[in-house]
């Protein structure tokens, strides 16, 4: 029988992807050339990054020794091999690439549903289940969408998908600090973040009677980790010093530490 919870996330991977898909679906070609947020990426950047990391996913749940050339190839430029994919797709005709997202999406879905859910699969970091790589591109997907809307000054709902969101920021704490050559606090922290829409429940993580705690609301706390806002901007409290110093270089991705957004950008 398939893991409830790996469902729910395979589902609510493939209703995010939908939502963007809506926001983009019926632009005009010329519109796909606007910028965004992101320096030097247009929402055709946004878009061909998504359809690559996708099809990158879909290599490791299927094709390991595919996929490991793959990781072979950026080790040879880890600074630029993310770009230069999103260039790549970015030059596409935009009806070309639309197809080409929608499709890899699909076969993304299937392979993910077909995955053995106990089996580890490789990535350009810890291998990870088919639940966790689906968290992961959920994640990606708000994040770049988040952008895309930005870009063309739609102001989103938060739903309860951004659960995945803030589990990974959470769950990535220490990977923050690694990535920057510090050392993370030795104790957990407490989170507590004010669902989107009606729910009276709150999302909390780590102890509760642990002495360094953030608080506010999920949207917020998502924003930042995924550094689509400046803190600044953000109504987030942080309580204890170690608390606040997280505030200020958590993020849920993988890889070098961003520069994130300056505070006062327009969303």
């Amino acid at each position: 029988m398939p893991d409830p919870s790996a469902v729910a996330v395979f589902t609510d991977l493939r209703e995010e992807g939908r939502e963007l898909d809506l926001l983009v679906g019926e632009l005009p070609g010329r519109d796909w050339a606007r910028p965004t947020p992101a320096p030097g990426w247009s929402l055709a950047h946004q878009i061909a990054h998504l359809h690559w990391t996708d099809r990158a996913s879909l290599l490791s749940l299927t094709d390991a020794d595919a996929f490991a050339g793959l990781v072979e190839e950026a080790l040879k430029a880890p600074d630029s091999f993310v770009d230069a994919g999103a260039e790549e797709g970015a030059a596409l005709p935009p009806a070309e690439l639309l197809a080409r997202w929608r499709a890899g999406r699909a076969a993304l879905d299937e392979a993910l549903a077909a995955a053995s859910p106990e089996a580890r699969f490789p990535w350009y970091g810890p291998p990870m289940k088919a639940a966790s790589m689906a968290s992961a591109r959920l994640m990606e997907t708000w994040a770049h969408g988040q952008d895309v809307a930005d870009a063309l000054g739609v102001r989103r709902v938060p739903t309860a998908r951004l659960r995945h969101v803030a589990r990974i920021g959470v769950r990535a704490r220490d990977y923050a600090y690694a990535v920057r050559g510090l050392t993370a606090p030795a104790g957990e922290f407490r989170v507590e973040l004010a669902a989107p829409g009606d729910s009276a429940e709150p999302w909390t993580y780590g102890p509760p009677d642990a002495p360094q705690r953030i608080t506010g609301p999920a949207l917020d706390f998502c924003l930042l980790v995924t550094q689509r806002a400046h803190r600044a901007d953000l109504a987030l409290t942080a309580t204890g010093p170690d608390a606040d110093r997280w505030l200020d270089i958590a993020q849920a991705f993988a890889g070098p530490a961003g520069p994130g957004r300056e505070p006062g950008a327009a969303r």
